[in-house]
């Protein structure tokens, strides 16, 4: 947490404003987040810098994956006027940011208009239990951004009606600014790369549970079992070798044959659907453009929001 308020802080271009919120934290993190907030009130943000406030939120006594990080971001989004901000960024506090990542990701945008959110690439330790040794990508698809670095401009961010709270919420968002027009996109530069300090899926009850979250997911988010089998296939050749594949591909099946809840807009789910098909038979780049593309004449940015789900 301190690497990520330092390396935050540190940033060519940092935030004017970072509420963090403590979701019932039981550890030193209150005293190290009041420690950063005392240094970084009002006064820093009236002179140029950052301002920290710190939302505590009770201890629910368990891990709400998905749904809990969703949760959290939103009982900060609440203290706030989204209005009176360009970009909003949702962030976890286990990252490792080079200096110049909203500097760039910020130009980024101004340089193109439809682009709505945007990320670097993730690199994990090869050795969870040892953040100071080599790091290996956690393979991030172009056309999405990184759900632990959300970096938003307002405006889509309220038209697409901001996150589901459910597992998948950080495919949802990507899939649904194509839908409406938007470019969603991460880059793997130098520049752009940040350290993940704990490996993707790894947080609550290990790789292959997180594995098969990541299953029901796909099957939430409306993805067909074909492009589910073949996502699993190419995931088996990444560690954890064969079964994190398979634990997805579980996931999936045993969510289909309990016949879960699936994401209610069947719109959305036609347009996912139309992008993974391209993506079979013509790879996800091609697919891609190809709907941005298609896509371009819906976007507008005077498009009214939609309602965001922020009580609760």
């Amino acid at each position: 947490m301190r690497r990520t308020l330092d390396t935050v802080l540190g940033q060519t271009l940092p935030p004017t404003l970072w509420v963090i919120v403590d979701d019932g934290s039981t550890d030193q993190t209150p005293a190290i987040l009041a420690e950063y907030a005392a240094k970084h009130g009002l006064a820093q943000r009236e002179s140029g810098g950052t301002e920290i406030r710190i939302v505590t939120r009770d201890n629910r006594g368990k891990r709400k994956v998905g749904p809990g990080v969703i949760e959290a971001f939103y009982a900060g989004l609440r203290t706030i006027n989204l209005d009176e901000f360009d970009y909003v960024t949702k962030l976890d506090l286990d990252l490792d940011l080079p200096p110049r990542y909203f500097e760039i990701l910020h130009q980024r945008m101004l340089a193109e208009p439809r682009l709505g959110t945007c990320s670097g690439k993730a690199y994990m330790p090869v050795d969870p239990a040892n953040v100071e040794g080599a790091y290996v990508s956690e393979f991030l698809g172009d056309e999405t951004s990184a759900g632990m670095t959300k970096f938003y401009r307002v405006a889509c961010f309220k038209q697409i009606g901001g996150f589901v709270r459910q597992v998948m919420w950080d495919g949802i968002d990507c899939h649904r600014c194509r839908m409406l027009g938007w470019i969603a996109k991460s880059w793997d530069e130098t520049e752009l790369r940040f350290k993940h300090l704990r490996p993707m899926g790894s947080s609550h009850k290990g790789i292959f549970t997180g594995r098969m979250r990541h299953g029901f997911g796909q099957w939430f988010m409306g993805t067909c079992f074909p492009y589910m089998t073949a996502s699993a296939v190419f995931r088996m050749a990444k560690k954890p070798y064969v079964v994190g594949g398979l634990a997805m591909w579980w996931g999936y099946v045993r969510s289909m044959l309990k016949n879960e809840a699936r994401y209610e807009d069947a719109e959305f789910r036609a347009f996912l659907r139309t992008w993974q098909w391209r993506s079979l038979f013509h790879g996800k780049a091609e697919a891609t453009k190809s709907m941005e593309v298609e896509r371009a004449g819906a976007w507008s940015l005077e498009r009214a929001p939609m309602a965001m789900p922020v009580e609760g």
